[in-house]
């Protein structure tokens, strides 16, 4: 029995909002991060030294290298705030209004990044508070794959009913 046309439209509105939270929260972590590299300790959430270490430290003995880490921090910032808005702006317009290969987009393009920045840290080559450090990403993270399945199960529904669902 398939569910009503109201029904499909409420999961795929949901599921959107969802991801679109998730898209914001991504952005959040971005700007907390670009934050803590000029005005908090020089390092990520959860990473309060490097090799015992601290950014004031490292900035006195190697003032090249800390430049260098504080460049790459503003990039990453950058790409999680652009990956958080793209996310956000593909389920909002897309997404919300029945648009298949924007639901698509929006889960390959966090999926991809994750899928790069996220085995990284399991290796040990850096001690961190997973917690502090990778525990907003995940929230988002689960938060966004909600979001992706319920707009994802909405859009096979009314694609089965062959309709798009109305918003």
């Amino acid at each position: 029995m398939e569910a009503p046309e109201h029904s499909i439209a409420s999961r795929l509105r949901t599921g959107a909002a969802l991801m679109v939270l998730a898209g914001v929260g991504f952005v959040g972590y971005g700007l907390v991060f670009l934050a803590r590299t000029f005005f908090g300790s020089g390092f990520e959430l959860g990473v309060d030294t490097l090799g015992g270490v601290t950014a004031g430290q490292l900035a006195a003995s190697n003032p090249a290298m800390a430049n260098y880490i504080n460049h790459l921090h503003v990039a990453i910032s950058g790409l999680l705030i652009a990956v958080g808005l793209a996310v956000a702006a593909l389920a909002w317009y897309g997404v919300r209004s029945g648009q298949t290969w924007a639901w698509v987009t929006a889960v390959v393009v966090p999926v991809v990044a994750l899928g790069f920045a996220l085995p990284m840290h399991y290796g040990g080559l850096f001690a961190h508070d997973w917690v502090t450090h990778l525990g907003p990403i995940y929230l988002a993270t689960a938060v966004f794959l909600v979001g992706a399945v319920l707009s994802g199960l909405a859009l096979r529904r009314a694609a089965a009913a062959g309709s798009r669902p109305a918003t």
